[in-house]
């Protein structure tokens, strides 16, 4: 009984490698019904039958299979009727009434014996050495059938849990390359979000915001080529670059300048090690205002979500890819964030999404989408970009990490009641 719970026999019937094995039995031996029988506890259960074989689960009754299975070679019955160990089973008695049973043994690799292979008939019957030869060789295939479904199981649940393992360390991993949680920026409300195209695998997407001296505020958003645990290293370089870049001069072009030449300096004679990236700094004004001095390097143009309804491109069109060209050009931006306006920053895997009519989302069809929106706050863009790469479903095909960033809105001042 242990090793039928070892198999995978309640899926064994899918398929038609036993029909067949039963199908060629019931020829070998010329007669109207065969059958693979299990024999469990207390029931005998076919995982495939020939000829009219209604049911497919009777009760363990000495005399056929249940019989049979103990018998380490073929097991004969020529006349149901006249033979005492199986005059009075019900399938003798009484429908189909059969007359002829042979059966052989499906036998494990350590001995232990799952149940039959049948052949049975109405009228009785004697069969030839050769015959039962054949049900025995076809026993074996059925054994070798359910040892490859054994196998298959085995191999689908261990890699599983190699996926699960790879998704959990893919997970941990992620969650150290950013930061665990944004700032709390005086006048400024920050939101981050990071979607994983594949749970299983580390990307290369990274954002932050950090504090400057004089008040000031640094922030990133880049995407590193390729993925897994390079893709992770270089991540965790280059963030750790831009924060010590930024200390040292935060100047954008300038930071993403080291950010360059230290990736350079990484590649030790094998294949380019290089990035996208914005870097910007936010300096507070007297009025509530943000100023935003902001570089890219080869990386998708924020977008400014203004008080009008309005929504802009940051262009910084012509800054150069990071680390892979001999003298790149950084091209700087500045621009202001007042009340009641927002600014998305996003990687690639946003604009590159696949809509439903197979074309690319687009950096058009994004702003369009969150101007019909019509949000201003920092968290609502978060939730606005995550119900539109919901409903792209497969079409998301990349990481993406987004970093939104708003300046609240003076409260309405109430109507003066006339006196």
């Amino acid at each position: 009984m242990a090793a039928v719970r070892r198999y995978p026999l309640a899926d064994a019937s899918s398929g038609h490698g036993l029909d067949r094995i039963v199908s060629l039995a019931a020829r070998i031996f010329d007669a109207p019904m065969a059958g693979v029988a299990i024999v469990d506890t207390d029931k005998v259960r076919l995982l495939a039958s020939h000829g009219p074989v209604e049911a497919t689960e009777t009760v363990r009754v000495p005399g056929l299979s249940a019989s049979a299975v103990l018998q380490p070679g073929p097991y004969v019955v020529t006349d149901a009727l006249a033979d005492p160990r199986t005059a009075g089973h019900p399938l003798v008695h009484g429908d189909p009434g059969i007359r002829f049973f042979a059966a052989a043994p499906i036998t494990t690799a350590d001995g232990e014996r799952l149940g039959t292979v049948n052949v049975l008939d109405t009228r009785p019957r004697r069969p030839t050495g050769d015959q039962l030869d054949a049900l025995q060789d076809l026993a074996a295939l059925v054994m070798e059938e359910l040892d490859l479904r054994l196998s298959a199981l085995r191999t689908v649940t261990a890699e599983r849990i190699r996926r699960a393992d790879a998704e959990r360390l893919a997970r941990t991993l992620q969650r150290t390359l950013l930061p665990p949680a944004l700032p709390e920026v005086p006048g400024l409300q920050a939101a981050a979000a990071y979607h994983t195209a594949s749970p299983e695998e580390v990307g290369g997407d990274f954002y932050d915001l950090f504090p400057l001296d004089h008040g000031r505020w640094g922030l990133f958003i880049g995407d590193v080529c390729g993925k897994g645990a390079d893709a992770a290293a270089l991540t965790s370089l280059t963030r750790y670059t831009l924060r010590a870049a930024a200390i040292y001069d935060p100047d954008p072009c300038t930071v993403l300048s080291n950010l360059d030449t230290v990736l350079k300096g990484e590649q030790q004679g094998g294949a380019p090690r290089h990035c996208t990236a914005l870097f910007g700094v936010l300096e507070p004004a007297a009025d509530g205002s943000f100023a935003l001095t902001l570089a890219g390097g080869g990386h998708p143009p924020a977008l400014a979500l203004r008080a009008d309804g309005a929504v802009e491109p940051i262009s910084t069109i012509g800054g150069q890819l990071i680390g892979l060209l001999a003298e790149p050009r950084f091209v700087p931006t500045t621009t202001r964030l007042g009340p009641g306006e927002a600014l998305l920053f996003y990687t690639d895997g946003l604009i590159e999404a696949r809509t439903p009519d197979g074309d690319m989302l687009g950096q058009e069809r994004l702003a369009r989408h969150l101007a019909d929106a019509g949000t201003r706050s920092a968290h609502h863009l978060l939730h606005t970009v995550d119900g539109l790469l919901h409903s792209l479903g497969p079409g998301v095909g990349d990481d993406t990490a987004l970093l939104a960033l708003s300046v609240p809105a003076p409260p309405a001042t109430p109507p003066q009641e006339n006196r």
